[in-house]
């Protein structure tokens, strides 16, 4: 059985730093793809960043140059570097692996607020 498992959650303030991990288990799963999209509050959820395992990335427009994804393949965990955030930033948000099919997250609340 598949499971991703996020940390790294929380409330900080504009300008600030977080840090979100996701590790991912499951018997001989090895996902292709992972990465993380947000959800706030009244809307639909977003790409936030990809990244394949030969590391290859992907960004979503409001988010590039701030954040930066990274990916431990032999861990099987993929990390988010959330910098300059803004209140804007303020979501749920979700861990994603691909292998075949797509595997999600619980979420984790990030909020950006002084």
């Amino acid at each position: 059985q598949v499971q991703l498992v996020e940390s790294g959650g929380g409330l900080v303030q504009p300008g600030g730093s977080l840090r979100l991990s996701c590790a991912a288990s499951g018997s001989g799963f090895s996902p292709n793809v992972m990465g993380w999209y947000r959800q706030a509050p009244g809307k639909g959820r977003e790409l936030v960043a990809t990244i394949t395992r030969r590391g290859s990335t992907n960004y979503g427009d409001s988010v590039k140059g701030r954040f930066t994804i990274s990916r431990d393949v032999a861990k099987n965990t993929v990390y988010l570097q959330m910098n300059s955030l803004i209140p804007e930033d303020t979501a749920v948000y979700y861990c994603n692996a691909v292998m075949t099919f797509n595997y999600w997250g619980q979420g984790t609340q990030v909020t950006v607020s002084s």
